[in-house]
C-alpha cells in the first residue's frame, strides 16, 4: 500500500527524538592528537605523549556554548586516529599514556562533569573507523573491540543525550575495510542508554546532507525509510580529509525528502528528523592560522534561523586549542550569539495580543498556543486553517514562529502570512514546511492585525505555538 495522508499522520516521533528535537541547538567539541599536530585527520600512529592541554578547563568550554543558548554538548571521545579521550582498558592509545595529568587524566569525565554541573546534556561521538587498532578489517575481532569500548563509555559517564556515529570507512593494516556490524552498535546503546538518540549513521536523527551549514527550504521529519539505512549514510560521508567537502551544499535532487508528493510512491515511511552539524571555523579541529576566519555573528545567525528554525537541530563544533581552552575569538563570537538570539526572541508580542480563528461562521478564540508546549494545541477540522492576531496599537513585526504539535506528526505542506493595512490583505511570506518549528523572517512591517493562514496540510493541521517578534 503506497503511502497517503491518512497513513502519513500516522507516523510520529519517539520520546528520544522529541528530546532531541527539543534541545535544539548543541555543541561539538573536536579534540584528540589532531589538535597537536595540525591536522584534520589523524593516522593513528600518532605518539599519546603529544597529548597534554596543560590548561584543561572543561568548564570554560561548557560556559561558553551556555551562553550561546545551547542546551547540550557532544565530545569526540574518539576520532578516526583511535586515540580515546578516556583511559579505555582495551589499547593503549589513549590519554591513559599521555603526560596529561601524569596518565591519570579523563577528558571525558571532566566534559560530561562540567556538563552536569552547568545543567547541560551530554553526548558522545565515537568514530566507527580506528586507524590504530589492528583488528580493523578483520570484522568479528573489530567489533567486539569497539562494542567494548561503547560500553565502557555508556555505563562510565551518567547520562548521554547522543550517540554520534559518522560513516567513515578506510582501509585496515590488512588492507581490507570493516564492514560495520550496525545492529549490533544499536542495540549495545538501547541496552545500556535506552533514552539516547543514535545520529547520523543511526535511526534517530539523519544527516542533514552537507557540512557548510547549507539548509532545505523544505524540510521534513517523515521521510521515506531507506534513508535510515547507514551504508547508504556511509556511501555520501566524507571518504579522505579533503577540505571542499565541508562546503559542499545540497544539489537539488536531494531537495524533496518528504511531501506528500514525493511520498505517494512510497510504502514505508519513518520519523526521521534531520541535524544540521557545522563548524565555527572552517575546520573542524583547532589550528591557529583560522583564529581571523571565526564565522560571523551575521553568519551564525543566519544559520540558526534556517536549521533550529527550518524543522532541523543545529550541531555547532567548537575545537578547543591544544593547551585545553576555547580560543577568546570563539568564545567571544558565542556570547554575542546568544545575545543576539535572546534580543531577536526573547519577546513574544503574541503574548499580548488575542488570536482567533476562522470557524464556519464566525472566528473563534484560540487559547494556549501563545505558550510553547504541547499541553494545549489547535486541531483543525479540514486541511486548511487561518489565524488572526490582533492588538490595540500597530506592532512592528519582523519574524513569526510557528510550531506544530510533532506529537500527531508533521502535517503542513503550505502557508501564508498576511497584513491587514487600511482594511486590505498584503502577503509577506509564502512558506512550506512548518515540524517542530519554523522561523519566517521577512523585512520589518508596522500593524495591527496579522493573518496567518494553513494553506495546504495532510488530513487536519494541528498548531502548538504562535511567536510574533520584532527583531
Amino acid at each position: 500500500m503506497k503511502l497517503n495522508d491518512e497513513r502519513l499522520i500516522k507516523i510520529v516521533p519517539s520520546d528520544r527524538q522529541v528530546m532531541l528535537q527539543m534541545t535544539e541547538f548543541y555543541a561539538f567539541f573536536h579534540f584528540t592528537v589532531n589538535t597537536f599536530t595540525g591536522t584534520e585527520w589523524g593516522y593513528g600512529t600518532e605518539s599519546p605523549e603529544i597529548f597534554n592541554p596543560d590548561q584543561m578547563d572543561a568548564y570554560q568550554w561548557v560556559q561558553a556554548v551556555k551562553a550561546a543558548g545551547m542546551k547540550g554538548a557532544i565530545l569526540t571521545c574518539k576520532h578516526h586516529d583511535g586515540f580515546c579521550l578516556w583511559p579505555s582498558k582495551y589499547t593503549k592509545h589513549s590519554v591513559k599514556y599521555s603526560p596529561y595529568e601524569n596518565g591519570k587524566g579523563d577528558i571525558v569525565k571532566e566534559v560530561a562533569n562540567a556538563c552536569k554541573k552547568a545543567g547541560l546534556k551530554f553526548g558522545i561521538y565515537l568514530s566507527p573507523w580506528d586507524r590504530n587498532q589492528k583488528t580493523y578489517g578483520q570484522g568479528k575481532p573489530y567489533d567486539d573491540y569497539f562494542v567494548s569500548q561503547l560500553i565502557e563509555l555508556l555505563t562510565g559517564y551518567g547520562d548521554i543525550f547522543s550517540v554520534w556515529f559518522d560513516g567513515a570507512c578506510g582501509e585496515g593494516p590488512n588492507g581490507k575495510k570493516q564492514v560495520y556490524d550496525w545492529q549490533r552498535y544499536y542495540d549495545t546503546v538501547r541496552k545500556y542508554m535506552p533514552n539516547a538518540c543514535i545520529s547520523v549513521s543511526g535511526p534517530d536523527v539523519r544527516w542533514c546532507g552537507n557540512e557548510a551549514g547549507d539548509t532545505r527550504t523544505s524540510e521534513w521529519s517523515v521521510v521515506p525509510a531507506a534513508l535510515s539505512f547507514p551504508e547508504r549514510v556511509a556511501a555520501f560521508s566524507q571518504h579522505s580529509d579533503d577540505p571542499s567537502f565541508r562546503q559542499r551544499i545540497i544539489s537539488s535532487t536531494e531537495e524533496d525528502l518528504g511531501s506528500r508528493e514525493r511520498l505517494a510512491q512510497e510504502q514505508h515511511g519513518i520519523w526521521y528528523p534531520a541535524e544540521v552539524d557545522v563548524s565555527i571555523r572552517p575546520g573542524w579541529f583547532y589550528h591557529p592560522e583560522e583564529d581571523d576566519k571565526v564565522r560571523s555573528l551575521e553568519n551564525l545567525m543566519d544559520i540558526y534561523e534556517k536549521s533550529v528554525g527550518g524543522n532541523a537541530t543545529l550541531l555547532l563544533n567548537i575545537p578547543p586549542m591544544p593547551k585545553g581552552l576555547l580560543h577568546k575569538e570563539d568564545v567571544k563570537r558565542l556570547k554575542e550569539l546568544g545575545l543576539e538570539i535572546q534580543k531577536r526572541y526573547g519577546r513574544n508580542l503574541a503574548e499580548q495580543s488575542e488570536i482567533v480563528v476562522k470557524g464556519v461562521n464566525e472566528w473563534m478564540a484560540v487559547h494556549g498556543i501563545q505558550t510553547d508546549d504541547y499541553d494545549t494545541y489547535y486541531h483543525g477540522n479540514g486541511p486548511k486553517a487561518e489565524f488572526k492576531i490582533s492588538w490595540n496599537s500597530p506592532q512592528k513585526i519582523s519574524a513569526v514562529i510557528l510550531k506544530e504539535n510533532i506529537l500527531k506528526s508533521q502535517r503542513i505542506e503550505a502557508f501564508e502570512i498576511l497584513s491587514i493595512n487600511h482594511g486590505k490583505l498584503k502577503k509577506i511570506y509564502q512558506g512550506t514546511t512548518v515540524g517542530y518549528k519554523k522561523i519566517a523572517r521577512f523585512p520589518q512591517i508596522e500593524t495591527d492585525t496579522l493573518v496567518i493562514q494553513i494553506v495546504d496540510s495532510r488530513i487536519e493541521p494541528t498548531l502548538s505555538f504562535i511567536g510574533i517578534y520584532e527583531l
